[in-house]
C-alpha cells in the first residue's frame, strides 16, 4: 500500500483528534526525541510504598517481560518458520491487562476476552508452554488442536473464569453480560453467598464498539444494572481503520456519557500508577455498586494487527509517537531505580527469556492431537447425557392445543428447577406474542420470566453466559426469521463444547416459532429454514407436530446437557390436528426416536412438523398404504426407523416445508440412497417449497406448499414407477 503525504497527515491528525481526554497524541510538530531516562517520573518512594499494598509491581513487570518475550519469539522464529500459523501481538496492550488480572479476585468473577488477551491469560495462570502449544496446534488441555491458541478460555471453580473466546469481533460482550446476570440472579434470588461480591469483565478493542454485541451488552447491562466492567482497550485502530471511522469523534466514552447508571473511568498506560489506581477504582466500584462501569484505557498498538500487517497505513510520525508511548518503557522508568535496581531489571529480562525458552522446549516436545476421526469429532455433544426412555403419558380427559402444552411444560419445569429462567422479547407481562408464556411472570416473578431489549444477539449471547454460569436459560426468538441477527452467537454456542474439548458447554434452549400461519404466510414471519441449524454443529434440533410430543420433547430439551433449538410451528400451535391430551408433568420423550404415525406396505413417507397431517390426509385421499414417519427431531434423526420401513416398502418420499435445494430432505435422501440403495424400487422423491420465501398471499402460499392433493399425486407416481 502506498502511503501518500495526505494519508500521513490524515492518520496523524485523526489519532490526535480522537484522543480528547486523556491528553492528545502528539502530532508531527509536537513530537520530540525522548529516552526512557527523560520521561517524567512520578515514581517517588512514598508513592510506591503507598501503592505497594495494592499492586505487586514485580509480578506485573515480570509478566509483562514474559509476554514481550513470547511476542519476540513468535515474530522472529515461530511465525517465520511456520511453526505457528497466526501471530497476534500483544505489544502495547500488556499493562492494563496484567493489572486487571491481579484484581480479579472474586470467587465467581468471569471475564470475556478477545484474541489479544494473552497478557491477561498469563496473569491468571495460563502457562507459556500451554499458550505456545495452542498456537502450534499441539495437544493441549483446552484446545486439543480444535481451535486456535489465540481463542482463550479457562475454567476455574475457585476463582476467575475466562469465558470461551470466539473469532468474531464483539462476540464476547453479550455472554459476559449473561455471566453478570447469572451473578445477580445467583446472589439475590438463589442466595448463593459465593456470588455476592463477584463481577463480570469484558475486554474489547476500540474497533469492536461498532459491533451488535457491544451495543446489546451495553443496553442490557445498564437497563438491568448488572455488575460488569467494560474494559475498552483503545489503541486507535481496528486493524487498518482509525477509531474516528468506528465512532464519531473517535472517543466512544464521550459519546456514551448520557447513558444512565453507567460510571466512566479513563486512564493512559503511559502512566502506570494512574492506570493501577483507576483500574482498582473501577473494579471496586462494580463490586460495591453492583452495577456497570466503563473503563477507556489508552494504549499504543506497537505491532500490526497480525504478523501479515506491515502498518503501511500509519505515517512514520505516528509510528514514532506510538513507540514513545510504549507502556514497557514507562513502567521501567516508573520502577527503576525507585523500587527495582538496574541490575535486578536486567536479571528479570534474562529470566523472562529463559522462561519462554523453557516453554518453547515443552511445546516443541508436546505431541500432536489424535488424528483419528473418532477423536476429532469427539465432544460435539455431552458424553454423559443420561439415556432417556419414553415415559408413559398420563393423559387428561380433554385435548390440549400445542400452545397450552408448551406453556404447561414451561410452568412445570419452572416449579421444579429454580435455576431455570425464561426470557425474550415480550415474554413477560404480555406472555409472548403467541401467548406461550402467558401468566408465567405473574406466578414466578420478573427475576425468572422477563422481557429483554429488542436484540436477538443480546438474547442468545446472554443465554450463553448464563448457561456457562450453571443456569438453565430458555430463550425465545419470536419468529424464525428474527434469528438471523443472532446466528453468530448460535453457531458459537453449538460448537463451544467441541472447541474447548469438553471444558465448557452452554446447554441453552431456544424456542423459535416459525412456518406458515393459520391464515397466511409472508417472507418474514413464515420462514422455516430449519436446515440452517442442522448445519450448525452441536445443536439438537427438535420439531414436534402435536401437543403431546411438544410437551415430552421440550421437557427433555430443558433437562439436556446439550443446546437445543425447539421449533414451534405457528400453524400447529392451535391446529385441531395437533391437539392431544396433556400427557402430564413427568412425561418425557427421547430425542432421535421417530413416531410411526401410521403403518403401511407400499410406501415410506418421511416428514415432520405441519406436513405430518397433510401426509396423513394425502394417504387417505390416494388410497396408498403408507408408512408415515414423523421424525420429531432432525438432529439427531431416526435413521433406523426409516431404513427398517424402506426394507419393507421399497419406496420413499420425503416431505417438508423448507426450501427444496439443500433442505434437510436432501440429507435424508442422500443417506437413504447410500444406505438403502439395494432395497429401493424407485428413486427417492422430495417434496418441498421451491427456492423462494413463503408468499404472503394465501393462494400463492398454498400453491407452493406441499398439500394433500400434490402429495397424493406424488404417492401414486412413486408407487407406479
Amino acid at each position: 500500500m502506498m502511503t501518500t503525504k495526505a494519508n500521513v497527515m490524515a492518520n496523524t491528525q485523526q489519532l490526535a483528534h480522537r484522543r480528547g481526554n486523556p491528553p492528545n497524541m502528539p502530532t508531527k510538530t509536537q513530537i520530540k526525541p525522548q529516552t526512557a531516562g527523560s520521561l517524567e517520573r512520578s515514581n517517588s518512594v512514598a508513592e510506591l510504598k503507598r501503592l505497594g499494598t495494592q499492586v505487586h509491581w514485580r509480578r506485573v513487570a515480570k509478566t509483562l517481560l514474559i509476554s514481550r518475550a513470547v511476542d519476540a519469539l513468535e515474530e522472529t522464529k515461530l511465525f517465520p518458520e511456520k511453526l505457528t500459523h497466526f501471530q497476534l501481538s500483544s505489544r502495547g496492550h500488556e499493562l492494563g491487562q496484567i493489572l486487571l488480572g491481579t484484581m480479579l479476585t472474586g470467587k465467581r468473577d468471569g471475564v470475556g476476552v478477545n484474541y489479544r488477551s494473552r497478557p491477561l491469560m498469563l496473569t491468571l495462570g495460563r502457562s507459556v508452554a500451554d499458550i505456545l502449544k495452542g498456537n502450534m496446534g499441539k495437544d493441549t488441555e483446552i484446545w486439543h488442536g480444535h481451535d486456535s491458541g489465540q481463542m482463550h478460555s479457562m475454567p476455574n471453580n475457585e476463582g476467575c473464569t475466562v469465558l470461551p473466546t470466539s473469532g468474531g469481533v464483539g462476540t464476547q460482550y453479550t455472554p459476559a453480560a449473561g455471566w453478570a446476570h447469572a451473578i445477580r440472579y445467583r446472589a439475590d434470588t438463589l442466595c448463593d453467598p459465593s456470588y455476592q461480591d463477584s463481577i463480570a469483565v469484558v475486554v474489547g478493542g476500540d474497533g469492536s464498539v461498532s459491533s451488535n454485541g457491544f451495543w446489546s451488552a451495553l443496553n442490557i447491562a445498564t437497563t438491568r444494572k448488572l455488575p460488569i466492567l467494560f474494559f475498552l482497550e483503545d489503541n486507535g485502530f481496528g486493524l487498518t481503520v482509525p477509531s474516528t471511522v468506528q465512532t464519531p469523534g473517535g472517543n466512544i466514552a464521550e459519546n456514551l456519557a448520557s447513558f444512565t447508571d453507567l460510571r466512566f473511568f479513563h486512564a493512559d498506560t503511559t502512566k502506570p500508577a494512574e492506570t493501577a489506581q483507576v483500574l482498582a477504582d473501577a473494579v471496586q466500584y462494580v463490586r460495591d455498586a453492583k452495577g456497570p462501569a466503563f473503563l477507556r484505557l489508552l494504549m499504543p498498538r506497537l505491532n500490526g494487527h497480525s504478523a501479515q500487517d506491515t502498518q503501511a497505513y500509519k505515517s512514520p510520525e505516528l509510528l514514532e509517537a506510538e513507540r514513545l508511548r510504549d507502556p514497557l518503557i514507562h513502567l521501567r522508568s516508573y520502577l527503576v531505580p525507585a523500587l527495582i535496581s538496574e541490575t535486578e531489571w536486567k536479571s528479570m529480562e534474562e529470566e523472562a527469556g529463559d522462561h519462554v525458552q523453557q516453554g518453547l522446549a515443552a511445546a516443541l516436545a508436546a505431541p500432536w492431537p489424535d488424528t483419528s476421526i473418532a477423536a476429532v469429532v469427539r465432544h460435539r455433544y455431552a458424553e454423559d447425557e443420561p439415556a432417556i426412555a419414553a415415559s408413559v403419558p398420563e393423559p387428561e380427559p380433554t385435548r390440549s392445543n400445542m400452545l397450552t402444552a408448551i406453556r404447561r411444560t414451561l410452568q412445570s419445569e419452572l416449579r421444579l428447577n429454580p435455576s431455570l429462567l425464561i426470557f425474550g422479547e415480550d415474554v413477560g407481562v404480555k406472555g409472548g406474542v403467541h401467548a406461550a408464556t402467558m401468566g408465567l411472570q405473574a406466578e414466578f416473578g420478573a427475576a425468572r420470566v422477563f422481557d429483554t431489549s429488542l436484540s436477538e444477539e443480546g438474547i442468545i449471547g446472554n443465554a450463553v453466559g448464563m448457561a456457562l454460569a450453571g443456569l438453565c436459560p430458555v430463550a425465545e426468538i419470536q419468529f424464525r426469521k428474527y434469528a438471523d441477527p443472532c446466528m453468530e452467537q448460535l453457531n458459537d454456542c453449538g460448537s463451544l463444547r467441541w472447541r474447548t474439548a469438553n471444558r465448557f458447554s452452554a446447554p441453552i434452549v431456544v424456542r423459535m416459532p416459525g412456518g406458515f400461519g393459520p391464515r397466511c404466510g409472508d417472507p418474514w414471519h413464515a420462514s422455516s429454514n430449519e436446515v440452517a441449524f442442522a448445519h450448525a454443529p452441536g445443536w439438537q434440533l427438535i420439531y414436534p407436530s402435536n401437543a403431546e410430543d411438544a410437551a415430552g420433547l421440550l421437557r427433555t430439551a430443558m433437562r439436556s446437557k446439550n443446546p437445543s433449538i425447539f421449533f414451534e410451528h405457528r400453524y400447529l400451535l392451535d391446529a385441531p390436528s395437533a391437539r392431544r391430551p396433556y400427557p402430564g408433568d413427568d412425561f418425557i420423550l427421547p430425542l432421535g426416536v421417530a413416531n410411526m404415525v401410521q403403518s403401511g406396505t407400499d410406501l415410506t413417507v418421511v416428514t415432520w412438523g405441519a406436513m405430518v397431517d397433510r401426509c396423513v390426509q394425502a394417504a387417505l385421499q390416494s388410497g396408498v398404504s403408507a408408512d408415515i414417519i414423523d421424525l420429531r427431531t432432525l438432529v439427531p434423526w431416526d435413521r433406523d426407523t426409516v431404513f427398517d420401513s424402506i426394507r419393507r416398502t421399497h419406496r420413499c418420499i420425503v416431505v417438508h416445508e423448507d426450501a427444496l435445494s439443500a433442505g434437510f430432505g436432501a440429507e435424508i435422501a442422500a443417506v437413504v440412497g447410500r444406505e438403502s440403495f439395494l432395497y429401493l424400487d424407485a428413486p427417492v422423491e422430495r417434496m418441498a417449497v421451491p427456492d423462494i420465501p413463503l408468499p404472503y398471499s394465501v393462494p400463492l402460499m398454498e400453491a407452493i406448499l406441499p398439500n394433500p392433493d400434490s402429495i397424493a399425486q406424488q404417492m401414486q407416481a412413486t408407487l407406479g414407477f
